[in-house]
């Protein structure tokens, strides 16, 4: 019963990055203009598609490797490379939303890094990256003891749910941004509500609602992948399902559990 909860949450939290991504697209076609790459404010409409589709959508599902049963069982050397190239794609499609924006702002003779949306993203960005190069100096490459990992291993694990957490402010706070600078001109303003103000809000709140999702799989202690030599239900399953061969399983008290090594 856990497993299929387990597997309809990230049904639904697949669907709910693609409609994340797909409303921001169609926000930015429909509303504003719809893209380029030439310093104009059309390049400008790539920042926020790639930073929810880097910095919230991949991100979040890059998290979630190490909560599939299938992670739990078997070598744990391929779900680390998948770990950690998700994580890079995202960090790929984020780094290019930034260069998007500066761009523009360069080109326009705009100020950069000025506003609080703008502070916590770069924030955010650069936590990003020191998490991404900790995760795969010490849990990805071979060199670190396991005690290095286990303490770490905390530490990495905090920062993770807190870098998508401030990914999702951000994001609130650049959409509220761009429909106050977007819409200050316009013949009906952002308090009267006009559709494109409801669109957007009502994209930021999809963003939400898929953020919260993550950090629940993330947080669930049933989901989370066991220490080594601790077999659960779901393990034994995998391990069992018609046409794999049975081998000896072994319980270990939990006074003998040794540190994880898990990333």
């Amino acid at each position: 019963m856990a497993s299929g909860w387990f597997y309809l949450s990230c049904l639904v939290l697949g669907s709910l990055g693609s409609m994340c991504i797909l409303f921001t697209v169609y926000w930015m076609q429909y509303w504003r203009g719809g893209f380029a790459w030439n310093g104009s404010i059309y390049m400008f409409n790539w920042h926020p598609v790639l930073m929810v589709a880097g910095m919230v959508v991949f991100y979040g599902g890059a998290s979630l490797v190490y909560r599939l049963p299938q992670s739990w069982v078997g070598p744990k050397l391929p779900w680390k490379l998948l770990h950690a190239a998700l994580h890079l794609m995202a960090f790929v499609l984020t780094v290019v939303g930034l260069v998007a924006v500066f761009t523009f702002h360069n080109h326009g003779r705009i100020a950069n890094l000025y506003t609080l949306h703008s502070w916590l993203g770069i924030t955010t960005v650069f936590l990003f990256a020191c998490q991404w190069f900790l995760g795969f100096a010490v849990f990805l490459l071979p060199w670190a003891s396991m005690w290095l990992r286990s303490l770490l291993k905390p530490i990495h694990v905090f920062f993770g749910a807190a870098i998508l957490s401030l990914s999702i402010a951000s994001v609130i706070s650049g959409i509220n941004e761009k429909l106050f600078f977007s819409l200050k001109n316009s013949n009906r303003s952002y308090s009267s509500l006009p559709s494109e103000a409801v669109f957007a809000n009502s994209t930021g709140m999809l963003v939400v609602v898929f953020g919260l999702l993550v950090l629940y799989i993330l947080l669930t202690s049933s989901w989370k992948r066991p220490e080594p030599g601790i077999l659960t239900d779901r393990q034994l399953l995998l391990q069992l399902r018609p046409g794999s061969r049975p081998f000896p399983v072994t319980y270990m008290p939990v006074t003998s559990r040794q540190p994880c090594e898990s990333w």
